[in-house]
């Protein structure tokens, strides 16, 4: 008789190949101690638990698990969820990301449903909306995305709606479908400086990233624009002062820069972590540049707080009218 032991049973390596095969033959790389002042605490409330329990309900999926956000406590807490459209699986293939790499599944038709009762169910006053890269769809996913922002504004009419978007790269039109269905703030990630894009994000084109920006305003210059980045990459300081000046020049009214977080030995790895103080300093030169909103610190995220951001931006744009 021949006896078998797993060892690799419960091995995290396991887990990220197959969430990442295109990073199994990559080099590990350590994960970095974390300073003291990025600590969270395990999710536990009976808040969170009853947004999980809906979320699971619904059959949705969430970038917050998906992407392993380390704010998942605080906002589920407050029942705040970001809803991750159009399947767990993303055809592109980032350094930094924690979403699941492959071949996606066929769009779910009865998504942008589940998303709307789901957001009418939770209460939310204001709800955020992101999705995977879709390469394989002729439009990027771009009338999925309008077709749950117009579920939600059927289901919830009072219900406030920020997408996260993809950078649509090669799909002519798709921009514009979205911007049609009119969302309240349009949300696209530069991520890095475009010194970075080889290595951390390969299929993306940094110009391209801001000219996506640019056009939303050109199509409906009342809606707010919003883009973020992370820092710890191994960028400079210039760097990010430049980037802060391309995206004023495409007029994005929100920036925000958190820290980057290292998700598995497979990813890149952080080269360093920014003090909260260099973060406030990020956020001084930022306003001085005429971002109506800034948000900067090692635990910001995209739609960490967005609700309360949103109210923020339209405060901001009334007081500069």
């Amino acid at each position: 008789m021949t006896v078998t032991i797993d060892l690799l049973n419960n091995d995290p390596r396991r887990a990220a190949a197959a969430r990442h095969p295109e990073k199994a033959h990559r080099p590990d790389n350590e994960i970095a101690r974390k300073p003291d002042w990025i600590r969270v605490k395990a999710p536990t409330s009976r808040g969170y638990l009853e947004t999980r329990a809906l979320v699971k309900a619904n059959k949705l999926v969430t970038v917050c698990e998906e992407a392993g956000c380390p704010n998942i406590g605080e906002c589920w807490e407050k029942k705040h969820a970001t809803f991750m459209i159009m399947g767990d699986t993303c055809t592109r293939a980032c350094a930094f990301c924690n979403v699941a790499t492959g071949k996606p599944a066929p769009l779910d038709a009865a998504e942008p449903e589940s998303v709307a009762r789901a957001v009418r169910d939770m209460g939310l006053t204001h709800s955020v909306i992101t999705s995977v890269d879709r390469d394989d769809l002729d439009d990027g996913g771009a009338r999925h995305i309008a077709e749950t922002i117009r579920a939600i504004r059927e289901a919830s009419p009072a219900t406030t709606i920020e997408v996260l978007t993809p950078d649509f790269l090669r799909k002519d039109g798709a921009l514009e479908i979205v911007v049609a269905a009119r969302p309240d703030v349009f949300n696209h990630n530069l991520e890095t400086v475009p010194s970075n894009y080889l290595t951390v994000r390969p299929g993306a084109r940094y110009f391209h990233s801001i000219r996506l920006l640019q056009r939303v305003k050109e199509l409906d210059p009342s809606m707010f624009t919003k883009s973020g980045i992370m820092v710890g990459l191994g960028e400079e300081r210039n760097e990010v002062l430049q980037l802060m000046d391309d995206l004023r020049s495409a007029d994005v009214d929100f920036l925000t820069i958190g820290q980057y977080l290292q998700p598995t030995k497979k990813h890149h790895p952080v080269i360093a972590f920014v003090t909260p103080d260099e973060f406030e300093a990020y956020k001084t030169i930022a306003y001085s540049k005429g971002f109506l909103l800034v948000a900067a610190s090692p635990l910001t995220r995209s739609s960490h707080h967005a609700g309360d951001d949103f109210a923020k931006l339209r405060a901001a744009r009334a007081a500069a009218a």
